[in-house]
C-alpha cells in the first residue's frame, strides 16, 4: 500500500451528513484532526476545552475548510456543571447531538514516587471523570429524549496492560475502557452505542513534548518499537474514529480497536525480542538447538 492511500480520506462524501458530534479535546492534535474529518463528511461539530481562543481559531480553520459549522464551547469537562452548560448549548445551537467523542486527556511521564496526590488528581479528574461527566450528561439527555447515539471513547494500548511512569493515565484510561464496555452492553436498549479507540504513537506537538521532551525523542527511537517501523499519520486515526460514529458500523458495540501498528504486541511477546538477531546467526542457533534435542 502506498503513503498516499492510507492518508487519503476513507469514507464516502456525505457519509456524516445531518449528524452533530461534539468533540472534547477538540481544539488542538488529534481531537482537532479527527474533527476536520468528521466535518469533511458534512457533519455539524461543537468542539471544546478550556482554551476559548484556541477553539475559536480551530473552529474558524476547519469552517474555511469543509463549509461546514463548527461551534467553539468552553468547557472544563472535570466541572459537571460545565458539561450540562456544553450539552444545553450544543441543543440550543444545532437542535439535537448525535455522537459524543470523548477525547480530552492530559498526561506526562514521571517516577510515580514523585506525584503528588493533587499530580494524580488533574490527570484522573480530565481523563476519568471528564468522559463519565460527559457521558452521564449526554447520555441521561438521549435516554430521556427517547433518541439513539453514539460514544466514542479514546483509551490507549496500556488501558490493559498498566505502564510505569504514566500511572495516574493508566489508571484513567482503564476506568474508560470499563465504561466503554460496561455500558455498550447496559445502554444498548436505549439504542446509544459505545466503543473505544487505542491509538499508538501519533505524535502531536503538545502531547509528544509532555511525554518525551528534550532530546528524550532522539535518545528513544520510538518507531523502532513498532514492527511496521513509523508512527501513525491523523488522518488514519480519523478514517477508523469516522467509520466507529457513523452508521456503518451500526453493529459495532463494545469494541476497543488497537491502531498502533503491532507496537503493543510486539512488546506483550516474550521472544519478540529475537527480532534482533540477524539472518546468518540463525544457522548457528538451529545447530545448537538441533545439538540439545539430541543429548
Amino acid at each position: 500500500m502506498s503513503a498516499q492511500n492510507y492518508v487519503s480520506p476513507m469514507l464516502k462524501e456525505g457519509s456524516l451528513n445531518g449528524k452533530v458530534i461534539v468533540i472534547t479535546g477538540g481544539g488542538t492534535g488529534l481531537g482537532k484532526a479527527m474533527g476536520k474529518y468528521f466535518s469533511e463528511l458534512g457533519a455539524k461539530l461543537v468542539i471544546t476545552s478550556r482554551k476559548i481562543d484556541v477553539l475559536q481559531k480551530t473552529a474558524d480553520e476547519i469552517s474555511a475548510a469543509t463549509n461546514n459549522e463548527v461551534f467553539p464551547f468552553s468547557c472544563d469537562v472535570s466541572d459537571f456543571k460545565q458539561v450540562e452548560d456544553l450539552l444545553k448549548a450544543s441543543i440550543e445551537k444545532f437542535g439535537k447531538v448525535d455522537g459524543l467523542l470523548n477525547n480530552a486527556a492530559g498526561n506526562f511521564i514521571s517516577p510515580t514516587e514523585r506525584l503528588s496526590n493533587k499530580a494524580f488528581d488533574i490527570i484522573i479528574n480530565i481523563v476519568l471523570k471528564g468522559t463519565y461527566n460527559c457521558t452521564l450528561a449526554f447520555g441521561k439527555y438521549w435516554i430521556d429524549n427517547k433518541q439513539k447515539a453514539t460514544v466514542l471513547n479514546i483509551v490507549t494500548t496500556y488501558s490493559w496492560t498498566g505502564s510505569g511512569y504514566v500511572v495516574p493515565s493508566a489508571a484513567a484510561k482503564a476506568g474508560v475502557l470499563a465504561i466503554t464496555r460496561s455500558l455498550a452492553v447496559e445502554w444498548a436498549k436505549y439504542g446509544i452505542r459505545f466503543n473505544a479507540i487505542a491509538p499508538g504513537l501519533f505524535p502531536t506537538k503538545g502531547a509528544w513534548e509532555r511525554l518525551m521532551p528534550g532530546d528524550l525523542q532522539n535518545k528513544f527511537d520510538l518507531k523502532k518499537k513498532v514492527p511496521l517501523q513509523r508512527v501513525g499519520e491523523h488522518q488514519e486515526l480519523a478514517n477508523l474514529a469516522a467509520y466507529l460514529i457513523s452508521d456503518f458500523s451500526s453493529f459495532v458495540n463494545g469494541e476497543v480497536i488497537t491502531i498502533d501498528g503491532g507496537e503493543w504486541l510486539n512488546g506483550a511477546g516474550q521472544f519478540n525480542i529475537l527480532n534482533a538477531i540477524p539472518a546468518e546467526q540463525w544457522d548457528l542457533i538451529e545447530k545448537m538447538v538441533r545439538n540439545v534435542k539430541g543429548s
